[in-house]
């Protein structure tokens, strides 16, 4: 299967990681902003071709898919490019930082019939999956997650701490890690949800914090806390309060609410969350169905969003 990656970034850089230990796939192009850097990565991991032209990269020869790892602003207009050019395509999450644009790309989905994932890593890591498999077994129901998904970007920069060209968010970025995971894990809709947010950073024009309620129609709720200006531990940090324990994921670690070690390592072929991401994808692909986190499954969420954008403004 011939791979297109666009976007060498921090976040391009774990794909091309995972895609090393998956047989049968190769990236044949990697898309960059400029020439020189994305050279240089790609002389790295070996990928024979690179361009700063999305269009030239899926014209290469045999490409199957495409993989966005670029800016959140251009993932759906790439998204609609790739699958218009016949090309099967997951981009990371977000989706869209609009609920219009997040609808465009669930159209052209349905209108080509191609593979459209989004990289709601929370579905895949071997933590979250060990409780989602409780659930669906009914060993476990969730009562309330609790959530802090906390960072310090007080400067423009990205997860290796080196400047960026665009503008995070924590709304449409990354609270529809939550939103999405919530919905999956309480197995139903969301049906109310509330948001309030800290003061504007004056160069960024972000909110730098964020606090969002949600109720499922199971019952369960949900409290996020966000942060950009949290100058401590980082990450996100789930707990789960369930009828019959209770669990918190650091990632694709998980312990029990007594910080005890609950065993994940066999879960799935992997503990790495976007390896096992990029293995639906692919897997999605070859077997032509429907794959987990597909624009139509995570689409609420961005609906959800959506609302909350509306609340805040």
């Amino acid at each position: 299967m011939k791979v297109v990656l666009a976007g060498p970034g921090a976040f391009g850089i774990k794909h091309l990681d995972a895609i090393r230990n998956i047989d049968g796939v190769e990236v044949v192009s990697l898309v960059g902003r400029t020439l020189d850097k994305t050279r240089a990565v790609a002389d790295d991991y070996d990928v024979p071709h690179v361009t700063t032209d999305l269009a030239q990269a899926l014209a290469q020869p045999g490409v199957d898919a495409a993989i966005l790892c670029t800016p959140t602003q251009q993932h759906a207009a790439e998204a609609i490019q790739c699958m218009q050019a016949g090309v099967h395509v997951q981009a990371e999450i977000p989706l869209a930082d609009a609920w219009e644009d997040a609808r465009a790309v669930d159209r052209v989905q349905r209108e080509t019939g191609l593979v459209c994932m989004v990289g709601h890593t929370r579905r895949f890591n071997p933590s979250h999956q060990w409780v989602h498999q409780r659930i669906v077994k009914r060993e476990l129901s969730l009562q309330q997650m609790d959530v802090q998904t906390y960072f310090f970007r007080r400067r423009n920069i990205n997860a290796k701490g080196e400047p960026r060209s665009w503008t995070d968010h924590l709304l449409w970025h990354h609270a529809a890690h939550t939103v999405d995971l919530f919905a999956y894990q309480a197995g139903g809709e969301i049906v109310q949800a509330n948001a309030v947010q800290g003061p504007l950073h004056p160069e960024l024009g972000i909110a730098m914090d964020m606090s969002i309620q949600l109720k499922a129609s199971t019952g369960a709720i949900c409290t996020l806390s966000l942060s950009f200006n949290n100058d401590g531990p980082l990450g996100t940090f789930f707990r789960y309060i369930c009828d019959n324990g209770t669990y918190i994921a650091r990632y694709d670690d998980l312990v029990d609410g007594k910080e005890q070690p609950v065993d994940v390592s066999e879960v799935d072929v992997s503990m790495n969350g976007i390896e096992l991401q990029d293995r639906e994808f692919f897997a999605a692909i070859g077997e032509g169905r429907e794959p987990n986190s597909s624009v139509a499954q995570v689409l609420p969420c961005y609906r959800v969003l959506h609302e909350l954008e509306q609340q805040l403004r």
